[in-house]
């Protein structure tokens, strides 16, 4: 991903295994995407944290040292998913077989798709806000009553996280 450009970025968790079901992890990501807002490295305009996957739309200002900021964020996550996953003796359904690594929590080669108009950007929105209520995951009723999304704040106005930038800001 380029410096300086707003992206829809989607994240999925290896053999789309329900990982994230655990709000304990989706805390993890929830407080690690508030230090990369608070260090201004990213602005971020919309989320969603779902059992198997995460979508987000932020703008990257710049890098997190010499790693991009999502090297940063993937490294730090899995660092903490293993410590946690550790404890609750879940470790072994994340065993790799690769050489360059014991554990593997997400697909390799996350998509990144760079914004390139407003359209788009309410569209991948919309998509990401509505993911909760679409029929194969009926987390809930109204994308604003899932906790684990940015839709409470667009609607409501109300940024549980305080991480968060209206788009039209």
């Amino acid at each position: 991903m380029e410096l300086a450009l707003c992206y829809f970025y989607t994240a999925t968790i290896n053999n789309f295994q329900h990982l994230l079901a655990d709000d304990i992890l989706k805390m993890v990501i929830i407080s690690s995407l508030q230090y990369f807002v608070q260090k201004k490295l990213i602005t971020r305009y919309g989320f969603v944290i779902m059992p198997n996957h995460i979508h987000l739309l932020w703008y990257i200002h710049q890098q997190n040292g010499k790693e991009s900021v999502a090297e940063s964020l993937a490294k730090y996550i899995a660092h903490q998913f293993r410590k946690h996953l550790l404890h609750t003796h879940k470790l072994e359904l994340f065993q790799s077989d690769k050489d360059d690594r014991q554990h593997q929590f997400r697909k390799r080669d996350p998509l990144a798709i760079p914004i390139s108009s407003e359209s788009i950007f309410i569209s991948k929105l919309e998509y990401i806000h509505n993911n909760p209520i679409r029929p194969h995951w009926k987390l809930c009723t109204y994308p604003e009553e899932y906790r684990w999304s940015s839709a409470r704040f667009y609607l409501e106005g109300k940024d549980e996280f305080n991480m968060l930038t209206h788009f039209r800001a």
